[in-house]
């Protein structure tokens, strides 16, 4: 994430939320105020590195601002700020979307880490992000304390089910990957029981990932892995709960991916005053 895909996302939701330009700016004087932004539950804050650009493109004095992964109270004040009445207006409503959508997902993200956080393991997200919010979704899971999995399709090969299903041989198309991807180029493949995994161990694959298997499964496939292929590294993925997180981190895989972190978060509730 760079400094210029922050800052041209940033004019980005300004140009949706202001349109042609801000009718109140029309009738209103302008003052320096002081605002700043209140949570109304609990939370762990997430967004500081775009509600930092956000405050540069209208040069707003940030007086302090809470930390990214740093966990809030209820009424606590998450950012303090000073400048033009008419421009704290502006930004109000960017400043709370990016905040409280980013915050909500380090938040249910913290919830999940909570339940695993002295076992050895890897908490993490998936591709199922909101369009073009990719970076920002991703963002908030580290801030949360999860890791993140693939960006995006050029970032890894995953063979997933229904790239399986019209593949033919597994063996000779991780073979002709082998000799086209980049070298070092991780190759992961999807299976749904032990028979499968044996396939893909066989074939040659880097990472297995155990999509939708139940815990005693998973156990299986981690038996079998570390008595013939203990290099093989394997994820558990698919049902995973806060409820049934723990069983399955505690089944001897190296991660665990959860879509929910993000599609499932909720927003927090914060809101912004002026002093």
């Amino acid at each position: 994430m760079t400094q210029q895909y922050i800052e041209q996302f940033i004019s980005q939701a300004l140009s949706e939320d202001l349109g042609r330009g801000d009718l109140f700016a029309l009738i209103a004087p302008d003052r320096s105020v002081k605002a700043s932004v209140v949570a109304k539950e609990d939370g762990i804050f997430s967004g500081a590195v775009y509600a930092q650009a956000l405050m540069k493109h209208f040069n707003i004095h940030i007086i302090r601002m809470h930390n990214d992964g740093e966990f809030f109270s209820q009424g606590a004040h998450l950012c303090d700020i000073e400048g033009s009445y008419i421009y704290i207006l502006q930004l109000e409503r960017v400043l709370l979307n990016i905040l409280a959508h980013s915050s909500g997902i380090a938040t249910l993200c913290a919830a999940y880490m909570a339940q695993i956080q002295d076992i050895s393991i890897k908490l993490l997200d998936t591709r199922k992000t909101r369009p073009l919010l990719r970076e920002l979704e991703k963002y908030s899971i580290r801030n949360g304390g999860g890791c993140n999995h693939r960006f995006g399709l050029d970032t890894m090969l995953m063979l997933k089910d229904t790239h399986l299903s019209h593949i033919g041989n597994l063996c000779e198309i991780i073979s002709t990957a082998r000799e086209r991807l980049p070298f070092m180029c991780p190759i992961e493949v999807e299976c749904e029981n032990l028979a499968y995994v044996k396939e893909a161990i066989s074939a040659g694959a880097d990472v297995i990932m155990c999509d939708n298997m139940s815990v005693a499964q998973v156990r299986e496939v981690v038996a079998y892995r570390n008595a013939t292929a203990p290099h093989i590294v394997l994820e558990a993925s698919g049902n995973i709960t806060l409820e049934n997180i723990r069983a399955y981190a505690l089944s001897g895989v190296e991660a665990l991916s959860v879509g929910s972190l993000i599609h499932q978060a909720r927003w927090l509730d914060l809101s912004l005053k002026i002093k």
